[in-house]
């Protein structure tokens, strides 16, 4: 006879490693969804890229990435349960390689947010997507760092991206990255191709951002100036002769007529070093500080013109959605 005191049932044949990815699936991937991007061509709709995105509300928000859903003439959600569903676009921003769209579907999974901010080197954490078109797949993995800076496709630098090492593929954008107590704390955004264990993900507290903002005012608002610029290292003996510590900074190389640069008199060929008591090393830099909060605040740039430094009195306006 057998003794039924040693028949081990799956469960406990089920290491803990196994249990929690299990369970992140299991509670996450029915509100993971495949996005299409689609083209009329000849009277009919043709697929020309696809990503994944997630359902975070049940009236149908999804958070993707910019990048998915950019240029589309359509977009259609597959959601786990196989239905397909036409989506509306509520939000881009290229500069966070975000996108928030919306489908009216019911009744939908959800996932939970959780906090990126608490997230540690080490952390296992679960990537859920559809990779190379195939479906609902999951790869696992750790946090490798927080914190990195990462170009979007818009040229701003992206800032505080998680690094993991969970394999993505083109098809994953878009889709979670999910702690083991299945809170999503990243949107999947790109790979090092090429490279093995390199892969990247926008964190939700700043998705949480972009998303708010775009349902307060319909897009993310930031500060303009007017200017393109590239970064410089200043000559020493140029330093020294405008008495500054600063040894590279934003050199402007174009100025936008009637813009705040324009109207403040900033001329091509000046250096930038400083803006409202921040010091200026790269155009990064200056990104950093044109947020919302410097819209329409008098402020101070801080450049070297020639041999000189000068203080030029500039007020930031809302740049172009």
């Amino acid at each position: 006879m057998t003794d039924n005191h040693n028949i081990r049932t799956d469960d406990e044949l089920l290491d803990a490693y196994s249990r929690a990815v299990i369970g992140v699936v299991e509670r996450v991937g029915p509100a993971v969804v495949r996005v299409d991007r689609l083209r009329e061509v000849r009277r009919s709709r043709r697929t020309e890229g696809s990503g994944s995105g997630f359902i975070f509300t049940p009236d149908g928000l999804i958070l993707t990435n910019s990048h998915v859903v950019s240029g589309a003439e359509h977009l259609n959600v597959t959601t786990a349960d196989g239905r397909s569903h036409h989506a509306d676009v509520l939000g881009d921003d290229p500069d966070t390689d975000l996108a928030l769209l919306r489908i009216s579907a019911s009744p939908l999974p959800v996932v939970e947010l959780g906090r990126s901010a608490d997230l540690r080197a080490g952390q296992l954490v679960v990537a859920v997507g559809h990779p190379l078109g195939f479906e609902h797949t999951v790869t696992t993995g750790v946090i490798s760092a927080t914190g990195r800076s990462l170009r979007a496709r818009s040229g701003r630098m992206m800032e505080n991206i998680i690094q993991t090492d969970a394999a993505l593929n083109p098809g994953n954008s878009g889709g979670p990255l999910v702690t083991s107590a299945g809170k999503v704390v990243g949107v999947n955004t790109a790979v090092i191709m090429g490279s093995q264990g390199l892969s990247f993900a926008v964190p939700i507290d700043t998705a949480t951002f972009v998303v708010t903002a775009i349902l307060q005012e319909g897009h993310v608002r930031r500060a303009f100036l007017g200017i393109g610029g590239q970064n410089l290292r200043l000559p020493r003996h140029l330093a020294r002769a405008a008495s500054v510590s600063a040894q590279t900074g934003v050199r402007v190389e174009s100025v936008v007529p009637e813009s705040p640069a324009g109207r403040a008199g900033i001329q091509p060929g000046d250096v930038i070093i400083g803006f409202a008591s921040t010091s200026i090393a790269s155009v990064d830099d200056l990104h950093r500080v044109l947020t919302r909060d410097a819209i329409d605040v008098a402020a101070t740039l801080l450049i070297v013109r020639g041999a000189a430094r000068m203080d030029v009195p500039i007020t930031p306006t809302e740049a172009a959605a």
